[in-house]
């Protein structure tokens, strides 16, 4: 890390002031780097120019407001990029995901795996159920989310199943199974929050209906219901009974709580839903025109800071699992600039230069972690070679659309496509595995030395 003198690191935090006072003072992500362009913050703000100039402001004490972490992070600040979002939710959720990709060293939260939750309803059910979780069905539930509390979604979910009387059981329920009219029913039918299917005290055709309507309800804004619980708040005051004015009051706060989510077609988590690998493999047979499903897919990713330290990486998926021996680590050799075409051409040429000298077995489907620069940059790299390249694609992180070599348009999958989330995985896996190697060339660097660089952990055990 360079180290800024204190005359060097006052003109930085005035360039800063300057930027963020142009910043629109709209909701967004901020990202504050230091001098070498290295990610140092993360951060959401519903003004993005009013909050990062609070960071910088001379009478702050950030060390007081913020904390002392904070506080160092503005210190060693040479520039703060910005990302507009339409909403605060849209931030927030960006947020979440460039802290989760990037794991900047100044955020202390939302670095590990957590995902934000959704509101599922399942389908292919006779009596469909409805509950919150973490970890999604890919396919025959219907998701709503994610949402930005858990804590709001739980509060609101008993509000709902009072009005619309849905299950939240995980009891499998059959029309056509009659012991159910010897059931007892829950609690939830005593207290009217629930129509009793597992009992036989609703029909499916109606208790469809309450799924449809509670369905209608969650793709709307509910105002006929915030319309209602404002009234009964009303008339509960006006008689003065204020404890159920009090109630009525909370269920609106955790009816606005619901609209404090994203589109799980925008705000897609790919950690959250599992993919059979094969059903994966099976869908990009068939989006790519091969005659057999593919087995071996290999992964390519390169980093760098500013051109130094510039390496790549490649890994192997077998059936749809990282088969980690095959995985390999590259050092660029042919170049010490700021260029990822270069880096890409050199790690594509020596790794299939040496399987084709060594007759290796060659993957069924090359995957470029890039748009369709990478894509360009990697073809030309076979081209030497005078080897037929196998099915040769990129997939771009912001638009998640996939090039393929060859065609002269875009595959364009749905966010929840099998197909797209195995290449999402392996293209995932390649990037950091490039960016742990890139850290440990980076801490070499700046130690100086040239043996591995271990993990701090205890020395050995005195006698």
């Amino acid at each position: 890390m360079v180290r800024m003198s204190e005359s060097d690191r006052n003109e930085a935090q005035r360039q800063i002031l300057g930027k963020a006072a142009e910043l629109p003072a709209a909701p967004g992500v901020y990202l504050f780097k230091d001098a070498e362009g290295r990610v140092l913050y993360i951060g959401k703000a519903a003004n993005l120019r009013s909050r990062v100039s609070s960071y910088l402001q001379p009478g702050a004490n950030l060390s007081a407001s913020r904390g002392p972490r904070i506080d160092r992070m503005a210190r060693e600040a040479a520039d703060v990029d910005y990302i507009e979002c339409e909403s605060e939710v849209d931030a927030l959720l960006r947020e979440s995901r460039l802290i989760k990709d990037v794991q900047p060293p100044y955020n202390a939260q939302l670095r590990d795996e957590k995902t934000y939750p959704y509101l599922q309803v399942t389908t292919r059910e006779d009596f469909p159920r409805v509950g919150i979780t973490r970890e999604p069905k890919s396919k025959n539930a219907r998701l709503y989310g994610p949402f930005v509390s858990v804590a709001d979604l739980r509060a609101a979910l008993p509000l709902l199943q009072r009005v619309f009387k849905f299950r939240t059981c995980n009891l499998d329920i059959s029309e056509g199974d009659e012991s159910r009219r010897h059931f007892r029913p829950c609690i939830l039918h005593s207290i009217k929050q629930c129509t009793a299917p597992c009992a036989a005290r609703v029909g499916k055709d109606d208790y469809a209906r309450q799924i449809r309507s509670f369905r209608q309800f969650l793709e709307s804004k509910g105002t006929q219901l915030r319309r209602v619980l404002q009234k009964q708040m009303r008339e509960a005051a006006e008689a003065l009974e204020y404890e159920r004015a009090a109630e009525l009051r909370d269920e609106l706060r955790a009816l606005d709580g619901l609209q404090k989510r994203g589109l799980v077609d925008e705000h897609v988590q790919p950690e959250a839903f599992f993919i059979d690998p094969g059903e994966g493999l099976q869908r990009l047979a068939d989006v790519l025109g091969l005659s057999r499903q593919p087995r071996i897919i290999e992964a390519i990713d390169v980093a760098h800071l500013a051109g130094g330290e510039s390496c790549g990486s490649l890994v192997c998926f077998i059936d749809g699992k990282p088969l980690k021996s095959a995985y390999r680590r590259y050092k660029i050799k042919s170049h010490d600039r700021n260029d990822d075409y270069a880096s890409i051409r050199e790690v594509v040429w020596r790794r299939y230069k040496a399987a084709g000298m060594a007759e290796e077995v060659f993957p069924d489907i090359v995957l470029i972690d890039g748009g369709p620069g990478q894509l360009s940059a990697a073809h030309e790299a076979f081209e030497p070679l005078e080897l037929a390249p196998p099915v040769l694609a990129s997939l771009a992180k912001q638009e998640e659309v996939v090039y393929v070599l060859g065609r002269d348009e875009p595959l364009r999958l749905p966010r929840r496509d099998p197909g797209l989330r195995i290449l999402q995985s392996v293209r995932d896996e390649a990037h950091r595995f490039a960016q742990h190697y890139h850290h440990i060339l980076r801490r070499r660097a700046t130690l100086q030395r040239d043996e591995p660089v271990r993990k701090r952990g205890r020395g050995p055990k005195k006698r």
